[in-house]
């Protein structure tokens, strides 16, 4: 399955375009973000996450030992994987390799999605929480306050 997603921001001027190959347990991805003042593009393919802020600086990344998933700062798509790929019938917990945007930092950041009724999964990450809501394909349609997926 090969499937193109955008996302405009909520709370910035930003947007997002991910283009998605769904296959096997493993999605290979690439997009872009652009945020204010930044331009992100990346690929994740294979558990090894390509980073490159456009006229600065770029960054290759395998997981860190230990952790499940990557998570990108402001990206539904990052948000999106676990759920696609687990489909979360109950909750679960999780270690992300987390990456903020746009200084690029890498650091550990546990996680937990709990499955709520009508597509909401209840995500948390230490004292935050959001009520994302998911497609039947397991793709962020709805983050409060971050962003929203333009059909």
């Amino acid at each position: 399955m090969a499937l193109t997603l955008v996302w405009r921001g909520l709370d910035a001027p930003r947007m997002e375009i991910a283009h998605v190959e769904a296959a096997g347990a493993h999605p290979r991805a690439h997009g872009t973000q652009i945020g204010p003042v930044y331009e992100l593009r990346y690929e994740l393919n294979d558990g090894r996450l390509l980073l490159e802020l456009v006229g600065e600086r770029s960054l290759e990344l395998d997981l860190l030992p230990g952790t499940d998933f990557f998570d990108l700062g402001y990206s539904p798509l990052f948000n999106s994987l676990p759920v696609w790929r687990d489909g979360l019938e109950g909750p679960h917990d999780y270690t992300m390799t987390w990456v903020s945007v746009p200084d690029l930092g890498v650091s550990r950041s546990d996680q937990r999605y709990e499955p709520c009724a009508g597509g909401i999964v209840r995500f948390r990450a230490g004292s935050f929480r959001a009520d994302v809501e998911f497609d039947g394909d397991g793709f962020v349609t709805r983050y409060p306050g971050l962003a929203e997926r333009l059909t």
